[in-house]
């Protein structure tokens, strides 16, 4: 073994060992998924000549199914601890700007992406002369744009926080019939009928027809299945928010939402290594469920290729563009170091489950401020799906042409708006997309049950728009950070009395960091300071050329 290493070590040089183990720590990690991606796809197609049971698909699904439960179990205690955390440390004017700045952003980049994929599919018109059989299916009807636009709101304010983290509000409708009174169905119609033994004669046949029954539909309120994102994102924004005006009486609480976060972030850097594993099961997985990928291209080809068209103008072509009108840098390399979040989207289809990685790559790969990615990466995985919006107006198009229905001017704009709010509401779960589609037919007047017409090829568009969806939220976070650097930089230097002492102590050397206890008339560096029995009045934070005076907490365990 040792002859091996210095063989090796005479044949590479010492430059490109170095590279390699340079390139290994920065994108390791990274390739791996990567090249787990692709395994996964070859390894899809070659078992689905083995014509496996669904058992057997269930099984060999298993390493992916625990990767997406993985993913899962952090959405909450992310959501929750990384939003309370950082807004509280934030003042009332700089996170409302902040707020202000970022919705707007979204909702301007998510109907943008609207106005994108009408134009490409009045452009390309992929529906023109398509032949699907059975489009026509009747499914019974489904919920109005009106009550899901209501149950948007409602899931805004959940009732119960502990139900809100396992399913959200959904109206249903339930049929009642009534059957119609017998005096209305009392109309006797007389048909002579040829006798067929003598043609000349006839006997007369009575008919009765009996009223189809009338059928109304009540509004029951219900449930659905999935983690009331909104609802808990208002919830802990909230909080935040208040943790921050109450100063020192809530300081505990944002070291316990701290050190949750932290703790957070640990276990994810811990089971990052699973990732390439189970991503290899989970695409594999979904392509042995694909249906027949030669008859899918060949009636929904034309559709891929008209959405796949839109999120490449969107997402590399305008979403850089605007990140370099705000922040005037070169934006692919900021892309490059969330290549890992785009790849962990691509796999799982869900931007709350990637959540997590989006957040460790912004901190590490992107140097974006911890305040602001705890802010803005929340609340974009739960109100900015660019890709969903510009799928849903595709798809709502694409429909209309299958079933030559002329769409006028007045129902694109109705189209434009109604995508936009709808994706407002898309939670972040895989094919989310689908059932906001409801929204956006029902406002134009086509039929529900076309969505089936796209279905078979959802799962596979469901990933890019995902990608899209997390790119969108990353840009942004770099963008907020770099519009609201002035407000923060503010903040840091209002709360800095002494800026310029601790440089001058230290001997112009390297920074420092230390905390300088103050009691009675006396003040001494914590770690020069043997065990103190008095009472601390001020504590100072040293960190470099900053000094942060804080008052120390002080709390009588026996008052309630």
């Amino acid at each position: 073994m040792e002859g091996l290493k210095k063989m090796l070590n005479g044949i590479v040089s010492l430059k490109v060992r170095e590279y390699v183990k340079d390139y290994c720590r920065r994108n390791g990690l990274l390739t791996l998924s990567v090249i787990a991606v692709v395994t996964g796809c070859v390894l899809g197609f070659l078992l689905r000549s083995l014509n496996l049971s669904t058992q057997a698909k269930i099984y060999f699904s298993f390493p992916g199914e625990l990767l997406m439960r993985m993913l899962k179990m952090l959405i909450l205690p992310l959501i929750t601890s990384s939003l309370m955390s950082g807004l509280s440390a934030m003042d009332t004017k700089a996170s409302g700007r902040l707020g202000v700045l970022t919705i707007t952003y979204y909702l301007w980049t998510t109907f943008i992406a609207v106005i994108v994929g009408i134009v490409l599919v009045l452009i390309i018109q992929p529906g023109v002369g398509s032949e699907i059989d059975g489009h026509h299916a009747h499914s019974g009807p489904v919920m109005t744009s009106a009550d899901a636009l209501l149950d948007l709101i409602r899931n805004m304010i959940p009732s119960n926080l502990i139900e809100a983290t396992f399913q959200q509000y959904r109206t249903d409708l339930v049929p009642i019939v009534k059957n119609s009174d017998s005096k209305e169905s009392q109309a006797n119609y007389v048909y002579v009928m040829p006798d067929y033994h003598n043609p000349q004669l006839g006997h007369p046949v009575f008919l009765e027809i009996t009223p189809a029954p009338d059928i109304k539909y009540k509004i029951v309120p219900s449930t659905s299945k999935g983690m009331n994102v909104l609802g808990i994102v208002i919830f802990s924004a909230t909080m935040g928010l208040l943790l921050g005006k109450m100063g020192e009486r809530g300081a505990p609480l944002v070291n316990v939402c701290q050190c949750i976060n932290e703790c957070v972030m640990k276990i994810i850097n811990a089971a990052m290594w699973y990732f390439p594993f189970g991503i290899v099961f989970l695409v594999a997985g979904k392509i042995l469920d694909m249906d027949d990928p030669a008859h899918l291209g060949e009636k929904l080809g034309m559709y891929f290729i008209t959405v796949l068209s839109g999120l490449f103008v969107h997402g590399l072509i305008l979403l850089p563009l605007f990140y370099f009108f705000f922040t005037r840098k070169n934006p692919f390399p900021y892309i490059r170091g969330l290549l890992q979040a785009l790849v962990i989207a691509l796999a799982t289809s869900s931007s709350s489950a990637t959540l997590p990685i989006t957040m460790k790559c912004l901190l590490e790969n992107c140097g974006v401020d911890r305040q602001i990615a705890r802010f803005v990466l929340p609340v974009g995985a739960t109100i900015n799906m660019d890709g969903t919006a510009l799928y849903e107006a595709v798809a709502a198009i694409f429909i209309a042409q299958v079933n030559e229905y002329d769409l006028d001017f007045g129902q694109l704009v109705t189209i434009s708006i109604t995508a936009t709010a709808a994706s407002i509401g898309a939670a972040g779960i895989p094919q989310a997309g689908l059932v906001t589609m409801v929204i956006v037919l029902t406002s134009v007047g086509l039929p529900p049950a076309d969505i089936s017409l796209i279905v078979a090829i959802d799962w596979v568009l469901d990933r890019f728009r995902t990608m899209i969806n997390v790119l969108g939220d990353a840009l942004a976070a770099g963008i907020m950070a770099d519009l609201c650097r002035k407000d923060f930089e503010k903040k840091n230097t209002s709360s800095s009395p002494a800026p310029a002492a601790a440089a001058a102590d230290n001997g112009g050397g390297p920074q420092r960091r230390d905390t300088v206890i103050s009691f009675g008339n006396q003040s001494v560096a914590f770690s020069d300071a043997p065990l103190i029995s008095h009472r601390c009045d001020y504590v100072f934070e040293v960190d470099g050329d900053s000094v942060l005076e804080r008052p120390v907490a002080c709390y009588n365990l026996c008052q309630v």
